[in-house]
């Protein structure tokens, strides 16, 4: 394995570990994330908060600056792509178990790639495509219940048949709507875990920039409705908030089309992943040798631009945690992690799918895998 290659070691708390915190902290146990006993609690996921970026515009945010200490941070995960990091907060699991292993991936019986946002289907049901427990499920066999505040068009999507499991899902349309959900939920006491869904920065990310008016806009709008919301706190409510990955802005001239270069996609039969963490899958009789190969040409090509790992290299360096067996053929043979400022696009036969975006992630950068971890109510000391 190339010395090169960021390791994931799993020594440090990380998304997984919020979910089942807030479950013991119920129940009054010791916990990972260190968190009192409360009787109830709320995570707040906001999606596409990174930490370097929320320290940035920390001005504009004096409600969540006030909790944001320098230890109030948490590794997301890898990949840094939303579907890979909600299952994983879920079901306190990393994508080596729980499966959605990326932005789109393989899915072996139907020997093509889907979405793991929208593409599901048939060839890969929410029911079992996502092989683990949620955090929901466990805690209602114990009698706890749980609620999903989130938007309407969420409620019923293949994503949240597959990660919110065991949860009552509760929708609201604006973020002022949704805050109050959460409110009322506590109050008629429906819910002794309520987990908010924030989209609209990441959102916004992807189409102005995370450095954009619009963005420091609804950051704005964000620290309003939390302070808001922090200021109703009852005695015993614990509230957290924190995100599933941060965004990197990639100028257009920084994408890279690859699929003009013939050694980069040699014997590649499907492409999947994130621009920012490329997963390249050859054919399913592929050998270590042939997967050695093709990331040898990426090396040569884009070493200082991008950490590029065979399979085996990134399950041994960690990247997706412990990896089952049903999951190591949705892993790319040969995966391509950008450092730097770009995004990589196979771009044959025509296509621009994704290439006007300008917020990214999906990589192993600082950037993209710290995300905060701020403590309120009852946590507020832990």
């Amino acid at each position: 394995m190339s010395t090169m290659l960021p390791t994931r070691a799993g020594g440090e708390p990380t998304l997984a570990d919020v979910l089942p915190s807030c479950a013991a902290s119920l129940r009054g146990e010791t916990n990972r994330l260190g968190l009192p006993p409360a009787t109830r609690c709320v995570v707040v996921l906001v999606d596409g908060l990174g930490a370097a970026a929320l320290r940035a515009r920390v001005g504009h945010a004096r409600a969540l600056g006030r909790s944001l200490t320098k230890r109030a941070v948490l590794s997301s995960g890898f990949p840094t792509t939303t579907a890979a990091a909600l299952a994983s907060l879920a079901t306190g699991t990393a994508p080596g178990q729980h499966g959605l292993v990326g932005y789109t991936a393989l899915v072996p019986a139907a020997g093509r790639v889907l979405n793991q946002l929208s593409g599901w289907n048939d060839a890969m049901p929410p029911e079992t495509w996502q092989r683990r427990r949620t955090v929901f499920e466990t805690l209602a066999e114990a009698g706890v219940t749980s609620a999903a505040v989130g938007p309407a068009q969420y409620a019923d999507s293949g994503l949240t048949r597959a990660i919110l499991r065991g949860a009552v899902y509760t929708p609201g349309r604006t973020l002022a709507d949704r805050f109050a959900a959460a409110r009322r939920v506590l109050d008629e006491g429906s819910a002794e875990l309520v987990y908010l869904y924030v989209p609209e920065l990441d959102q916004l990310a992807h189409a102005k920039g995370w450095e954009s008016d619009r963005w420091l806009a609804a950051l704005e709008t964000l620290d309003a409705e939390f302070g808001a919301f922090e200021r109703t706190l009852r005695r015993g409510e614990g509230l957290l908030l924190t995100a599933d990955h941060g965004v990197v802005d990639v100028p257009a001239t920084s994408q890279i089309v690859f699929g003009e270069v013939p050694e980069l996609v040699a014997g590649v039969q499907h492409v999947g992943g994130d621009p920012r963490c490329v997963q390249l899958y050859l054919s399913p009789d592929a050998s270590v040798a042939d997967r050695a190969r093709l990331a040898e040409a990426w090396r040569s090509s884009e070493s200082s631009r991008a950490w590029v790992a065979t399979r085996e290299e990134a399950v041994e360096a960690g990247w997706f945690g412990a990896v089952d067996d049903e999951v190591l053929p949705r892993i790319g043979d040969v995966l391509v992690a950008a450092r730097k400022l770009v995004a990589y696009y196979d771009g044959r036969e025509g296509d621009t799918s994704g290439r006007s975006m300008i917020g990214q992630h999906g990589s192993l950068t600082a950037e993209e895998t710290m995300v905060p971890l701020l403590r309120s109510g009852a946590y507020a000391a832990s």
